[in-house]
């Protein structure tokens, strides 16, 4: 093992930014269930599963520092050994990250005309790293030290990789898709824009927390570094999700039908208008009113494929 500053002191800093994570992550869960009341069942369900795992999660994080820097403190022989709950807390952050990569794996399903091909790459990564995470979680709980953490090394690179990895390709595929579905028309492109926009700050955030546990992890395998990061993933999971529920009715505010008018000031009319020769020549004012109505068919994933514009003149 490292010193105390890259062991328990990267517990203590991880469980720090995590709990201020999971500050952020009880006022949005608030947030959500005040404001959107009329959301299906399911979602609720999805939300209120989401913030149950996180609060898991966290107090079991929290249970792992105490016992090491509290009730084990002065003990050296107590801190080699291997806490339950830090390998319990695996499986907690690996079922946020699977919920949160399985919900925007069906907005990839809806978004890509229900394409199989594109959901199934998506999906097979994201069942994977939940495999993995069981199957480590399994194995660390049959440890009683530090020194036989090493021996699953692999299983945490391959979390963090196929993590990372699966991230970067549900935000491909979105932005890609989202991108597809401009229709020329600026309030709709700017709407999918803002789409887009939320599909990158989704993935960036648990892409980069994943990737920094997998280069920790490689570099300082002897140290705790990378499981400060790994305590952060699952907050940054729950909460980007929430955002992205949360921003609906701002995006769907800023998009909401307004009168778009066009004017052909100055525009003359033809030679052989029917109009009286005084006439001829005379400046035209004509303005041309265009509605657009738009229509959100599933509200809960804000989809810019569900969104049906008609203009009328």
């Amino acid at each position: 093992m490292g010193t105390a500053d890259n062991t328990f002191g990267a517990f203590l800093i991880g469980v720090v930014v995590s709990a201020t994570l999971y500050g952020v992550t009880c006022v949005q869960t608030w947030y959500y269930f005040s404001r959107y009341f009329s959301d299906p069942w399911y979602t609720k369900i999805l939300v209120g599963a989401i913030f149950l795992s996180d609060s898991i999660h966290q107090a079991l994080i929290t249970h792992t520092v105490y016992t090491y820097l509290v009730t084990d403190f002065g003990n050296v022989n107590d801190l080699e050994k291997l806490v339950w709950s830090l390998s319990v807390e695996v499986l907690f952050n690996g079922f946020t990250g699977f919920m949160v990569q399985s919900f925007l794996t069906m907005r990839v399903y809806q978004l890509s005309n229900k394409n199989l091909i594109v959901t199934a790459s998506v999906l097979s990564l994201v069942i994977a790293e939940f495999v993995i995470v069981v199957t480590y979680v399994a194995k660390a709980v049959k440890l009683t030290t530090f020194i036989q953490v090493p021996q699953l090394k692999p299983l945490s690179m391959s979390v963090n990789a196929v993590a990372a990895a699966g991230d970067v390709l549900i935000t491909i595929f979105l932005c890609t898709f989202l991108h597809q579905s401009r229709t020329g028309y600026q309030r709709s492109d700017t709407l999918i824009n803002k789409l887009m926009l939320f599909s990158i700050n989704t993935g960036l955030l648990t892409s980069v927390c994943a990737v920094m546990s997998l280069i920790s992890i490689t570099m300082w395998p002897d140290t705790f570094i990378y499981v400060a990061f790994y305590f952060c993933l699952g907050r940054l999971y729950c909460n980007s999700l929430l955002a992205t529920l949360n921003a609906r009715k701002g995006i769907r505010r800023d998009s909401c039908d307004e009168p778009m008018s066009l004017s052909l000031h100055g525009a003359r009319r033809p030679i052989n208008s029917p109009i009286g020769s005084s006439r001829m020549g005379m400046p035209n004012d004509l303005s041309i009113k265009i509605n657009t109505t738009q229509e959100y068919i599933e509200d809960e994933f804000l989809s810019a494929k569900d969104l049906k514009s008609s203009q009328s003149v």
